[in-house]
């Protein structure tokens, strides 16, 4: 199963993340929360201590989200959304709207 390992360490380049290639699709995913929550981080400048503290997100779960070291569990991503009032899970297409 490939969840033993991070998301990040499933792309062919780990460095690459959160763009790299990845066949995964539940690595691909993950990779796509990434990149939005990123986005909506720097849109609306706002720090991972004031998304964690609003979102009651552990502000290291934020981190390990980001950096592809982590699977989120489906309410971390949940509270994310709720807080910064934007979608974060990709639509089934595979893509998300703001990529």
């Amino acid at each position: 199963m490939n969840r033993r390992r991070p998301p990040r360490e499933l792309a062919g380049d780990p460095e690459t993340w959160p763009h790299a290639q990845l066949s995964d699709p539940g690595a691909a995913v993950i990779q796509a929360i990434a990149r939005a929550l990123a986005n909506a981080l720097q849109a609306q400048k706002r720090s991972l201590r004031q998304t964690a503290t609003g979102a009651g997100v552990n502000r290291q779960a934020i981190a390990d989200l980001l950096a592809g070291r982590c699977w989120p569990d489906v309410a971390t991503v949940a509270r994310l959304e709720n807080f910064l009032a934007v979608p974060l899970y990709p639509p089934r297409n595979g893509t998300h709207p703001d990529h």
